[in-house]
């Protein structure tokens, strides 16, 4: 799928790994709408890539709706890029007690059911457009390598990231009819605001626990991949590690 001139949404875009992938899909030449929260920074974003931007909670069918409107004022979408999500820490049981189901559930909301939302609408969009050279759009969610090493109190983002991938196979040939491809990004350690907010010394410590290279990853590193599964038509149904061959220890 050529990314000049096409429309792509990218949720999650105002930060980190989706604002990279935004930033680079817009500036070879897509016609990007941001997706984010209200209170994010996506209206400067989107305005300095000379996108749109489309406040939404992920979760909210009326929100993924509305944003995929104005993505369709653009244009037929042809690419959907999940990036938004969130993390939550605790053991299942710990001192306190059991994990609150109220923090799994939520987790899995943003993270899994979000995803899937945002999948299932915007892949409708994409099956009503022409196919253009076979194909007809393209899908990238976003995993995480916890989905396969999942650390200890990671419960309720393991079991999210795990079921993307799990997604991955089952959407693709879901979708094959309709010619729309869908890949999955499992990221290691990245540079994120997530990470950001870490002690120096404790993120020199994460950097160094990546076997090849010694650092944390980039946002853009992560907006190169994405776009090369846009562009690379014999790449489906694969969830793909982005993790310097990091294998996560127990904790």
């Amino acid at each position: 799928m050529r990314i000049e001139g096409s429309v792509a949404l990218v949720t999650g875009g105002a930060s980190g790994l989706g604002r990279a992938t935004a930033e680079l899909l817009a500036a070879r030449g897509a016609k990007v709408v941001i997706v984010d929260l209200p209170r994010s920074e996506g209206e400067s974003v989107a305005a300095a890539l000379g996108g749109r931007f489309a406040p939404a909670d992920v979760t909210s069918e009326e929100d993924v709706d509305r944003a995929l409107a104005v993505a369709g004022e653009l244009g037929p979408l042809r690419i959907a890029v999940n990036c938004a999500g969130i993390g939550s820490g605790g053991r299942v049981a710990g001192k306190e007690g059991p994990y609150p189901l109220d923090q799994f559930r939520r987790v899995l909301e943003v993270n899994l059911v979000g995803t899937f939302n945002m999948l299932s609408k915007a892949a409708f969009r994409i099956g009503a457009a022409e196919p253009v050279e076979g194909e007809r759009g393209v899908i990238v969610n976003t995993a995480s390598i916890a989905a396969f090493e999942g650390q200890i109190g990671q419960a309720a983002y393991t079991a999210s990231k795990a079921a993307i991938h799990g997604l991955t196979i089952q959407t693709a040939r879901d979708l094959a009819s309709l010619l729309i491809r869908v890949c999955t990004i499992a990221p290691g350690l990245m540079d994120t605001p997530l990470l950001a907010g870490l002690r120096e010394d404790i993120r020199e410590q994460l950097a160094a626990s990546v076997p090849n290279p010694h650092r944390l990853g980039k946002p853009s590193e992560y907006a190169l991949l994405a776009a090369h599964i846009v562009e690379n038509p014999y790449l489906n149904g694969e969830t793909i590690r982005l993790d310097g061959a990091l294998r996560m220890a127990p904790r």
